[in-house]
């Protein structure tokens, strides 16, 4: 294997293949209509050069970044990989990484080799201390080396990962999670609510669940398709949190009281067990602040039984999944989930006022089963592996949400950056809970 002779960080080549949100840096393409655009875009920036296609990036750069779809990478790296310089180091941005490695492993040249990376935050989050995920598969240290020092400065948090337990955190922290707020928003939707306008949908844990829905339906279908359907890990756990769903609204619907409390508080016992002692990551009044909405008197508000969170915690129950295992590779948007979530079981008032409320109130029963469809929607469109079915349903969402788009966004960041500083404040920030 050929290391690549660049040993200081100032020299290196980046070639980027794919400009996508994540990054636009120094030798750069994107598919050949968005060439001329790309090089007036640039234009007046010295260190970045953009080409018009991935055999001028591959075989002029030390580092080549492939900024792909997941579901493209196999067909983008044939095409381009065997372009790649000698003694190069090729990595991908995917948030999948069994497609990227056997892409790698199957069109790349014997003497390239091959660093991974994956910033576990979207484009729009302050890379400062967010995790940043380096995969070795098949490079020298002084190559993982020198890539490290590339994307020092972003300032993120380094995670040393194979491949496999990769994609297998990622499936644990990012996969129900996605599902879940997907699935509000088509339930929504299907109502025909702006769920911010309606005083039951407005308040701390209201303010998460319209917040992070709204911020992922502004982004493009396919950074959550390809984790979704390529990830096998991904798609059982998807399929567990619709029948999660499913199960609980039967239970509801038949009045089972009984039941429904028996699996609940169980599922709760175990996800949370041994957190007793510690302090919550989040509470219900720190999130008042960041609504869409007017918030109502606290007296005024209407009790809500949470479904979409008393799913998530039964799914992680019966997958035998402890989701602080992963902090150290979670998303900001994971962080916010489990926070109310976590508050929710862990504030007995509450969790049983949506035990009772699931019973005993039938407010919400036409958004549980909306939602409850949707769940089953999105599991099934994943087992199929459908990607041009997954862009459907997500872009059909994302239309009717997209006028309100720019206000949530600015809502949603003051949230993020205050929970981000708030957890860290408790010590529970990247890093300090060890995973695999």
């Amino acid at each position: 294997m050929a290391a690549t002779n660049t040993e200081n960080m100032n020299d290196a080549v980046v070639g980027i293949i794919g400009m996508g949100d994540m990054g636009k840096i120094i030798h750069a393409c994107d598919i050949p209509s968005k060439y001329e655009a790309l090089k007036e875009e640039f234009g007046d920036k010295s260190n970045i050069t953009i080409f018009p296609n991935g055999h001028l990036v591959s075989r002029s750069s030390d580092y080549i970044i492939y900024s792909v779809e997941a579901g493209l990478m196999d067909q983008v790296v044939a095409e381009y990989g065997p372009s790649t310089k000698v003694g190069a180091i090729v990595g991908g941005q995917t948030s999948c990484k069994d497609p990227e490695m056997r892409a790698f492993a199957a069109h790349l040249p014997s003497d390239v080799e091959i660093v991974s990376c994956h910033s576990l935050h979207g484009p729009k989050v302050d890379p400062r201390g967010q995790p940043l995920v380096l995969i070795k598969e098949r490079a020298s240290d002084k190559s993982f080396n020198l890539v490290t020092r590339i994307l020092s400065p972003l300032h993120s948090t380094p995670v040393h990962l194979t491949s496999k337990q990769h994609d297998r955190i990622t499936a644990d922290t990012q996969a129900v999670t996605h599902a879940a707020f997907l699935s509000m928003g088509c339930a929504w939707r299907a109502n025909n609510q702006f769920p911010w306008q309606i005083p039951r949908y407005v308040g701390g844990i209201e303010n998460v669940k319209i917040n992070v829905m709204m911020r992922i339906y502004s982004n493009k279908w396919h950074v959550y398709a390809g984790l979704a359907i390529l990830n096998p890990a991904a798609k059982e756990q998807i399929q567990q949190y619709a029948q999660s769903v499913t199960e609980l609204f039967k239970l509801m619907l038949e009045g089972n009281k009984t039941e429904l409390e028996r699996r609940v508080r169980a599922a709760g016992d175990m996800v949370f067990k041994g957190r007793e002692g510690e302090e919550m990551l989040l509470k219900d009044d720190l999130l008042d602040q960041f609504s869409l909405g007017k918030i109502p008197p606290t007296e005024g508000r209407v009790r809500n039984n949470h479904l979409s969170l008393l799913g998530i915690v039964d799914c992680w129950s019966q997958l035998g999944i402890i989701p602080f295992d992963h902090m150290i590779c979670s998303t900001p948007l994971f962080r916010l989930w489990l926070g109310v979530t976590e508050y929710l079981f862990r504030t007995p008032r509450l969790l049983s006022e949506a035990l009772d409320t699931a019973i005993s109130d039938t407010s919400f029963r036409s958004d549980d089963l909306e939602f409850t469809f949707a769940a089953r929607g999105w599991s099934d469109t994943v087992r199929f592996g459908s990607f041009e079915a997954y862009r459907d349903r997500f872009e059909s969402v994302q239309a009717y949400f997209a006028p309100q788009f720019p206000e949530a966004t600015r809502v949603g960041n003051a949230m993020i950056r205050t929970i981000l500083e708030h957890t860290s404040q408790k010590n529970v920030s990247v890093g300090d809970v060890r995973g695999e």
